[in-house]
């Protein structure tokens, strides 16, 4: 444990002010006053007026989604509703936070720059910083989740996406970020070892490894999904990894550090494998080489994995950010823009039979708990925590920063479900659920898939053979039946969308293959970053008994540590893949429920830190406790019915038992009995895992409860953080500089430039 600050005395009453910190005198000033900030954000007439607009557009938005809606709805009222949201949550709830909880202070050090390494450690710039950080939290869970949620209807998602990011995801990703930075950068895992004691930090460490292999297995079952016998898909897919390579080069010797450069080269090339794409597919030597099953698929991604965590993060991890990033925000916006100017009539009614009794083909379970555990990573995910609280705090510039990067960062991430959701609401209903049930319902066929979907008795839903191959031969693929996993649906929505703005028809097939390697890249990332993670977290926990395996630059523990994360989600992967149910169907509720139990995890590590930080900050606690409470029994509850349910379709037990007792009684009526001893199989791990991750999440919980009490009796705690340092370094806070920071921006130009040099000579 390092120093504590004289800010308060180890385990007695705090003393809740900041310690003073003298500055170098030499320097210009390394923070703003406390004046030229207020004077940056006084109110004007015309910044009320703005805020006035924002509000009234959003509480007509709000009211055409919740209250006024027909038979139809405009999909221009999601994206309204969704950004005078965010932006009145991130003007005004995230201050709160930042002036009563975080209370970051420009004038002390931040990790970066006291162990500045250049490796892990590195003073980086905001804007570049948020661009790694989103490229690192935003994988799978924004597009799968809120697709495979539509079938309950467009508005309890729509609310938990906006609404629960603001007042929960975004908060826990802002204040772990931030306390994590005052401790040097360190894990969740080793905060909560250091804030709740041995049994519940071991909980929490035991959790977090575990929880990883299920995340980093079900982004890389959506991937598969998405790719499977999809020669187009594969061979688009496959090059981005040589051009990721090439950038990583590119970046690190031909031209270092032009990265808009670089980014616009890997975009141009990204477009050229999309088009190459098309070509190949249509030839026969290409069907017979990149038409592959997805089991086939599955073991090139569980290779890709390990390879992508040793090799050098400048090679590969690095440049697929950079793609990424520009990618993912690109897309996105673009998606935004063609919905406000195609303005698709959103006919999916706003709460669906399925949302009434939980028995949907996409996922059974009720609309609670099971939509906030679908709906993971758009409004709160547990990953994010391990980002936070993993390679972003090491690289943090200055302390006021970590709003913009923390809740902001979270903030787009929202914006990408909410488009999810509304790409896959805008498609027909009897396609939706033809592409998102498994092939144990449809058969995998047109015929079986109009069967079943017409048997759902849906309101204004009449299936037809044409509808689905048309489809197909929209988007150029053999089929659309039972393609699970979100990825599918969310490209052919968005495809549908983007014709009607960009290229009509005859653009179908190309929009629909852009968007399936807009997602594969943008999952690929969360995989081999995952990897990495989980791998950073296992060297760290084995370290306690071996100290040779924290050394990050120790091959051998890196290459064992990376297998055994690998070998642990790719097992979960290939079970998944087998799934004769589906295995995104059936994988994905207890991805959530373990995402989500991080997140109580997390929580509730921040709300002991919080406690212990002294009286004034006593008063502040709801700010987390409230998340922390609704996260803790969303998925207790969930759980539970995974774990007890009778009805074999929600409970994994019930489902276990019910196969075993048919293949016992030789019964045929399920399955095949390789079918049979699949589910079986898969049930039971399920099933484990369930009780294994609630136990130690519950672990977690009481401790940071006994912990915080005890800190509001005593009137604080012990405290963890780092001694303070005084800065010597100077930049803004928010993507945009205000006036007062552009000023002293310009004071510490000359002093920057010199900076700039001495990196190039030593070839940072």
């Amino acid at each position: 444990m390092t120093a504590p600050s004289d800010r308060r005395r180890s385990g007695a009453a705090l003393v809740d002010d900041e310690p003073e910190i003298t500055t170098d005198p030499t320097l210009p000033p390394v923070a703003l006053t406390p004046e030229q900030d207020a004077r940056d954000t006084r109110w004007t007439p015309l910044k009320i007026a703005g805020w006035v607009v924002v509000a009234l557009l959003g509480g007509v938005a709000w009211t055409m989604l919740a209250i006024v809606r027909g038979e139809t709805v405009n999909a221009i009222w999601f994206v309204f509703a969704a950004v005078c949201t965010y932006l009145i949550g991130y003007r005004f709830y995230s201050k709160v936070i930042e002036r009563y909880i975080t209370r970051p202070n420009d004038k002390r050090a931040t990790p970066a720059e006291v162990r500045s390494d250049g490796k892990d450690y590195v003073p980086t710039d905001r804007r570049v910083l948020y661009g790694h950080h989103f490229a690192a939290i935003a994988g799978a869970g924004p597009l799968v989740g809120p697709v495979l949620a539509a079938q309950m209807g467009f508005l309890p998602g729509t609310i938990w996406i906006i609404v629960g990011v603001v007042l929960a995801g975004a908060v826990q990703d802002y204040t772990v970020l931030f306390f994590s930075m005052r401790r040097g950068g360190r894990t969740i895992g080793q905060m909560a070892r250091q804030e709740l004691g041995r049994i519940g930090g071991t909980a929490a460490i035991l959790a977090s490894l575990l929880i990883m292999l299920i995340i980093v297995a079900i982004l890389a079952l959506v991937v598969v999904n998405a790719l499977g016998e999809s020669p187009w898909g594969v061979f688009s897919v496959a090059l981005t990894i040589p051009i990721a390579l090439f950038m990583g080069v590119y970046l690190r010797y031909l031209r270092p550090g032009r990265v808009t450069e670089v980014s616009v080269i890997g975009f141009v090339l990204l477009i050229g494998a999309i088009i190459a794409g098309g070509w190949v597919a249509g030839t026969e030597w290409g069907q017979a080489i990149f038409h592959l099953d997805r089991g086939v698929i599955a073991w090139g991604i569980i290779v890709y994995g390990f390879v992508a965590a040793v090799l050098p993060v400048w090679l590969l991890l690095a440049p697929r950010d950079y793609l990424s990033t520009f990618m993912k925000i690109g897309v996105i916006v673009m998606l935004a823009a063609a919905i406000v100017v195609v303005r698709p009539e959103i006919t999916v009614p706003a709460v669906t039979i399925f949302g009434e009794n939980g028995l949907g083909p996409v996922f059974a379970g009720p609309l609670f708990p099971f939509l906030f555990v679908t709906i993971a990573c758009g409004a709160l995910s547990g990953f994010h925590a391990l980002i936070s609280s993993g390679t972003t705090p090491k690289l943090v510039e200055k302390e006021r920063q970590t709003r913009f990067i923390g809740y902001g960062g979270m903030l787009m991430e929202s914006f990408v479900a909410i488009m999810a959701l509304v790409a896959a609401i805008s498609i027909d209903q009897g396609i939706y659920f033809a592409m998102n049930s498994p092939a144990a319902l449809t058969g995998g066929t047109v015929e079986g898939a109009v069967a079943f979907v017409n048997s759902l008795g849906l309101t204004g839903v009449h299936l037809t053979p044409e509808m689905l191959t048309g489809a197909a031969a929209d988007v150029g693929e053999p089929s659309v039946v039972s393609r699970t996993g979100g990825a599918p649906t969310l490209a052919l929505g968005l495809a549908h969308i983007m014709q009607q703005a960009l290229g009509g028809q005859a653009l179908m097939a190309f929009w629909y293959h852009f968007a399936i390697m807009f997602e594969a890249l943008f999952i690929l990332t969360a995989v081999d970053a995952g990897t990495r993670v989980a791998r950073f977290m296992l060297q760290d926990s084995i370290g306690a008994w071996f100290p040779k395996f924290r050394d990050v630059t120790w091959r051998p523990g890196v290459w064992l540590c990376t297998a055994i994360m690998v070998a642990g989600w790719g097992t979960i992967l290939i079970l998944g893949v087998t799934d004769p149910l589906g295995g995104i169907n059936t994988f994905f509720p207890l991805f959530g429920i373990a995402n989500q139990l991080l997140a109580a995890i997390a929580l509730a590590v921040v709300m002991a830190i919080v406690a212990k930080r002294g009286r004034e900050y006593v008063k502040w606690l709801w700010i987390v406790g409230l998340p922390l409470a609704f996260t803790a029994v969303v998925t207790i509850t969930a759980s539970m019915y995974k774990i007890f349910s009778p009805v074999p379709a929600i409970g994994y037990w019930a489902n276990h038992f019910r196969y075993r007792d048919a293949l016992a009684a030789g019964d045929g009526s399920l399955g095949t009995p390789e079918v049979m001893n699949a589910v079986i199989r898969n049930t039971a791990v399920q099933g484990t895992l369930s009780i294994v991750f609630v136990v130690l999440a519950i672990v977690v919980i009481i401790a940071a409860v006994v912990v915080t009490i005890r800190a509001i009796r005593d009137g604080g705690g012990e405290n963890t953080e780092d001694a303070a340092v005084a800065s010597r370094r100077y930049a803004p806070a928010g993507f945009l500089p205000t006036p007062s920071e552009r000023a002293l921006e310009q004071e510490w130009e000359p002093l920057l430039a010199e900076e700039r040099k001495d990196l190039a000579r030593r070839g940072h």
